[in-house]
C-alpha cells in the first residue's frame, strides 16, 4: 500500500495536477488491492464521498491509464480491471472465481526475454511481455466465489 505522500508524488511527477478525485482513486486502487473494477473503484470512494459521479471517476482512470500510472487488466470474462503495480510482473487468474494474483518470477521473465531476442518477430518491436496464466486456485481466493 502505497502512502497519499507516495501517491501524490507519482501523479506529480508524470506533471499532472493532484487532484482529490485522482488521490481517491489511486488510494483505491492500492487500497483494494486485486486488480479492481470501476464499479469497485467507486463503491469504495462512495464510502466516504457519496456524490462522486460515475464519470468522473471512469476519467480519472483513462488519465491515470494514458500518463502510466495504472495499468489495465482484461479478464477471460472480458471485464476491466485495474493495477496500480507498475513492475515487471505476471497474472494468475482463476477462472472459476475471476480473482486474479500476482505473479513474479526472474527465471521466467528471462526465459521470455531470451526467448524473443532469439525468436524476432518480422516487422514487430516487442514493447513488453506479461503473461496471464489462467487456471483455478485449489482453495479460491474471491471471498464472493461460492
Amino acid at each position: 500500500m502505497k502512502s497519499s505522500i507516495e501517491i501524490r508524488d507519482l501523479i506529480s511527477g508524470k506533471g499532472l495536477k493532484v487532484t482529490p478525485q485522482r488521490m481517491r482513486v489511486m488510494e483505491a486502487i492500492y487500497k483494494l488491492n486485486n486488480h479492481p473494477t470501476a464499479d469497485n473503484i467507486i463503491a469504495y470512494i462512495r464510502k466516504n464521498d457519496p456524490n462522486v459521479g460515475s464519470g468522473t471517476v471512469y476519467k480519472v482512470l483513462e488519465t491515470l491509464v494514458e500518463n502510466k500510472l495504472i495499468k489495465k487488466v482484461k479478464t477471460e470474462r472480458d471485464i476491466m480491471r485495474y493495477d496500480g503495480i507498475l513492475e515487471n510482473h505476471h497474472h494468475l487468474y482463476c477462472i472459476q472465481c475471476d480473482y486474479i494474483e500476482d505473479y513474479k518470477n526472474e527465471k521466467l521473465d528471462k526465459l521470455l526475454k531470451d526467448f524473443f531476442v532469439e525468436n524476432e518477430i518480422e516487422n514487430f518491436v516487442i514493447e513488453d511481455v506479461k503473461l496471464s496464466i489462467n487456471g483455478n486456485f485449489i482453495i479460491h481466493k474471491n471471498q464472493e466465489h461460492n
